[in-house]
C-alpha cells in the first residue's frame, strides 16, 4: 500500500516547515517502521551553521525522528485520520556520531506502549550501518472535532462526532446523527432521522435516509439506523423504514455495499454482509450475519436470507434463501449444496460443516419431502446437538413465503455456483 508521506506529516503539530524522510522502506502497520533521509548540503539548516564544518543538529535529528515516528503512528489502524500528533517528550537522547552533507540515515522506529492518548516510540538512526543517534520519543494524540469543506450543507441541529470528515458538496440533514470518525465523500446525501455508527464510510453520490419509494408513506418520521465501520460505495441508496412496516430499517456492523445497492424501506441487515454491485433489496427484506449477495442480484420483498448464505450474481429471490447455502438462479432460483468455501472463510469448525452437510443430503439428495426429511434430521441425535443445524431447521419451519429447496440439475450450473 502507498504511503502518503507529505498528507500524513499535515497532521504533525508545531512540525519543522521542510520535510525529512524521504521515503518508507520498510512499514509493519502499528508496529515498525524503516525510512530514509539524505542528508545534503543544500538543506536549509545547514546556512550559517558551523562555517566550513557543515553538522546536523541534534534538534533537527529529533525532529527527523518525530516525522517518521508520526508516519508510523498515524499509519495504525485505530488513529483517525483527523488526529493530530504532538511531541510531547524525549527520554534517552544520545547523539554517537556527527551527521553529514553525504549520509544516508537510516531511521528505524519500533511503537512500544500506547495509551489512548499517548505512545511511546524507540527510535534509532544508523549510517552504514552504524548508529549515530537514538532516542525514546513521547508523542501526544489529538482528534479533531469534526473537518467539514466548506461547500458541504451541515444543518446546525445535526449531531456529527468527533474526528468526522465530511467532503465536498456533500449535505447532511437536521435529525442526522453520525459517530465518531466517519467519512462523508463529495456530494453524498445523509437526510431523515438517520443514526450512523463510528468508523463508517459513505462514499460520492450516495443516498442515505431519504424517503421511502413507497405509495403508502405519508411523510411520518421513520428512522434509519445504522452500525459502525460500515462502507457505502459509490450511488448507493438505503431508505429507512414505513409506519406500516415497523418504522425502522435497521443495518448492522462491518457491512460493505459496493456501488449501486439499494436497500428498501424496513429492511433489517445483520452484521458483516457483503452486496455486491447493483444487488437490489426489496422492502421488508431481512439478510442475517455474515450473507453474501452478488453482483445484480433481487431479493423480492419479505423474503429472508439467512446467515452465511452466498447468492450468486444476477439471481432473483423468491422465497427465503437457506442459510449455509448456495443459492443461484433468475428462472426459478435453485439450491446448489452447502457454502462450503465461504463456510471455511469464516473459520467454521470442520465437525459443523460435515454436520450441515449431512442435514442437506437429507434435504436435497434423499427421496424425503420436506416435512419428512426435518423429521430425519431431528431424530438424528449427532444433528439435532448441533446448534447450526438446529438454526437451520427453524429457519425452514418459520417460513412465511416458503424456502427455495428447487435443486441444480445441470452440472454446468455448478460452475456459476462457485464462489
Amino acid at each position: 500500500m502507498s504511503i502518503q508521506i507529505p498528507v500524513l506529516l499535515d497532521r504533525l503539530a508545531d512540525r519543522y516547515p521542510s520535510l525529512l524522510v524521504d521515503a518508507i522502506a520498510e512499514h509493519e502497520r502499528g508496529a515498525r517502521l524503516v525510512a530514509l533521509k539524505n542528508v545534503t548540503v543544500n538543506e536549509e539548516f545547514f546556512q550559517g551553521h558551523f562555517p566550513g564544518t557543515p553538522l546536523m543538529p541534534a534538534v533537527l535529528m529529533l525532529e527527523t525522528f518525530t516525522q517518521a515516528a508520526t508516519v508510523l503512528l498515524m499509519q495504525a489502524d485505530d488513529v483517525p485520520p483527523t488526529a493530530h500528533v504532538y511531541l510531547r517528550g524525549v527520554d534517552n537522547a544520545k547523539f554517537r556520531k556527527q551527521v553529514v552533507p553525504g549520509d544516508r540515515l537510516r531511521l528505524e522506529l519500533t511503537l512500544g506502549r500506547r495509551r489512548s492518548r499517548l505512545a511511546r516510540v524507540r527510535a534509532v538512526a544508523l549510517v552504514a550501518d552504524q548508529v549515530v543517534a537514538e532516542a525514546d520519543l513521547v508523542l501526544g494524540l489529538a482528534v479533531d472535532r469534526v473537518s467539514v469543506h466548506p461547500t458541504a450543507i451541515v444543518h446546525p441541529q445535526a449531531t456529527i462526532g468527533a474526528g468526522t470528515i465530511i467532503g465536498p458538496h456533500a449535505f447532511i440533514g437536521e435529525h442526522v446523527t453520525l459517530g465518531a470518525n466517519c467519512r462523508i465523500g463529495t456530494s453524498a446525501v445523509i437526510d431523515g432521522w438517520t443514526e450512523i455508527g463510528d468508523g463508517t464510510e459513505v462514499f460520492p453520490f450516495s443516498s442515505i435516509g431519504l424517503i421511502p419509494q413507497d405509495l403508502k408513506f405519508k411523510g411520518e418520521a421513520t428512522r434509519l439506523v445504522i452500525g459502525r465501520d460500515n462502507i457505502f460505495r459509490e450511488f448507493v441508496t438505503v431508505h429507512r423504514g414505513t409506519q406500516g412496516g415497523g418504522g425502522v430499517t435497521t443495518i448492522g456492523d462491518r457491512n460493505v455495499f459496493m456501488a449501486y445497492v439499494h436497500i428498501a424501506h424496513d429492511c433489517h441487515v445483520g452484521h458483516e454482509t457483503i452486496f455486491g454491485n447493483m444487488a437490489t433489496l426489496g422492502g421488508h427484506v431481512t439478510v442475517e450475519d455474515h450473507a453474501n449477495i452478488s453482483a445484480g442480484s433481487g431479493v423480492h420483498q419479505f423474503c429472508r436470507v439467512g446467515r452465511h448464505a452466498f447468492i450468486g450474481g444476477y439471481s432473483v429471490v423468491t422465497k427465503d434463501a437457506l442459510p449455509f447455502a448456495r443459492t443461484v438462479g433468475a428462472r426459478p432460483a435453485r439450491i446448489y449444496g452447502l457454502n462450503t468455501i465461504g463456510l471455511m472463510r469464516r473459520r467454521i469448525a470442520p465437525d459443523v460443516v460435515s454436520k450441515l452437510k449431512r442435514a442437506f443430503r437429507y434435504l436435497l439428495q434423499s427421496k424425503l419431502n420436506t416435512t419428512s426429511a426435518l423429521r430425519q434430521i431431528r431424530q438424528d441425535r449427532a444433528l439435532s446437538a448441533c446448534a447450526e443445524v438446529q438454526y437451520l431447521l427453524d429457519f425452514i419451519e418459520s417460513s412465511e413465503r416458503g424456502v427455495i429447496l428447487r435443486r441444480a440439475v445441470r452440472r454446468a450450473e455448478e460452475v456459476v455456483a462457485d464462489e
